[in-house]
């Protein structure tokens, strides 16, 4: 399943992320910690990457094969419950590429083996989530039904500080990651962006957490964070742009409920007025009936 990167990328800090799974030290640490296993050796990993001219609609993060397992990593800072969805797609495509690749015969008689599919999720977003759960395809089926025939499930690790610190203890990679981003979080409101990162990016080396990754890509790694900060930023400008329209929209249809309830209220109030005003001059009419007094017409 051997293919090439391609361009394009623009989630989150994810192209920072699948940078760091590309080393492949890196990539068996994080498969180790996660697993709770202890392979040892990072050749052993086969790294999966794409083929020219593939849709970004099918591209993720991390892939690699070790131990005929097939991993998929993604990294979002914004949760999405749509990753089952997007694994299906990944893991399909990866098969599909695989047996035109090796010309296997999916209609002969004999099983074709291939690789077993794990799908991991790394959260670093801003919104609280919990620190592992699990997402399902069936939940996306627009009919729900207790025995879905096929089912894709997707564990979501959330590796903001303070969480699931056993897995960030054992990947260095994880760790110094979501270090790196907090560090930026921390400075940016208050400094320029650039500023920022390069100032969190030179107290990682100092504090030699991720050093050599980051001495060794340091421009790259500055050049692809304040795309994905600014990005980031746009997200939430355009998020808070939605809502606030989302307000004064509500506002308005506010307004126009209210004035509709008002009037309504109105030629209620006045129907009932009326009813009261009939009921009333009934009841005179039949008291002066009573006592012989007749009413007076408008004479002509």
């Amino acid at each position: 399943m051997k293919k090439q990167k391609t361009e394009g990328n623009r989630e989150y800090k994810s192209d920072l992320f699948s940078m760091l799974m590309q080393e492949k030290k890196y990539a068996l640490e994080t498969y180790n910690a996660i697993n709770n296993s202890d392979h040892k050796d990072p050749e052993a990993i086969e790294i999966i990457t794409l083929e020219h001219g593939v849709s970004l609609s099918i591209r993720n993060d991390a892939s690699f094969i070790l131990d005929m397992s097939a991993n998929y990593y993604e990294h979002q800072s914004t949760y999405s419950p749509n990753m089952p969805l997007r694994n299906l797609l990944y893991y399909t495509e990866d098969v599909r590429r695989w047996i035109r690749k090796e010309e296997k015969n999916i209609y002969g008689r004999s099983t074709i083996p291939v690789p077993t599919p794990h799908f991991v999720v790394f959260y670093n977003g801003k919104q609280k989530r919990p620190e592992q759960e699990i997402q399902r395809l069936s939940d996306s089926f627009t009919k729900q039904t207790d025995h879905p025939e096929l089912e894709l499930t997707c564990r979501v690790i959330n590796i903001n500080p303070g969480n699931n610190v056993n897995i960030m203890q054992r990947s260095s990679a994880l760790a110094g990651y979501s270090y790196l981003i907090e560090l930026v979080r921390k400075y940016e409101p208050d400094m320029v962006l650039e500023e920022a990162i390069r100032r969190a990016i030179d107290e990682c080396i100092a504090e030699d957490i991720l050093a050599e990754f980051l001495r060794a890509h340091r421009n790259e790694v500055e050049k692809i964070m304040n795309l994905d900060f600014t990005h980031e930023r746009q997200l939430e400008l355009t998020a808070r742009d939605e809502y606030n329209a989302g307000v004064q929209q509500g506002k308005q249809q506010g307004i126009q409920i209210g004035v509709q309830q008002g009037v309504e209220q109105e030629r209620k109030n006045s129907e009932k007025q009326r009813l009261k005003d009939a009921a009333r001059i009934k009841e005179l009419e039949d008291i002066l009936a009573a006592n012989n007094i007749s009413i007076p017409t408008e004479r002509t």
